[in-house]
């Protein structure tokens, strides 16, 4: 996905890390360039507000559980060809 516009850090870049940005997962300078990208690119933060409301809704409802790491992966793993779809 791209907005079209330049930014310092490309859409693709930024949705590929939202998962490990909501997750506290990224380097502060990753956290930096994801904020700035997010400030500026409207689809981008819609994106991101998206990813935020699923993964609060699991956490919500199944936050009890542990989540088995080949579901995780398997989840990303599709959220990936959706997007790339989406971007085609």
């Amino acid at each position: 996905m791209s907005c079209g516009n330049a930014h310092d850090t490309d859409c693709r870049e930024v949705l590929d890390k939202v998962y490990a940005y909501l997750d506290g997962e990224l380097t502060e300078g990753d956290v930096v360039e994801i904020r700035v990208h997010l400030d500026e690119c409207n689809p981008c933060l819609k994106e991101y507000d998206l990813d935020k409301a699923i993964k609060a809704l699991v956490a919500k409802h199944c936050g009890c559980d542990p989540i088995p790491a080949d579901l995780r992966s398997k989840v990303l793993a599709r959220i990936a060809r959706v997007r790339s779809e989406l971007s085609d």
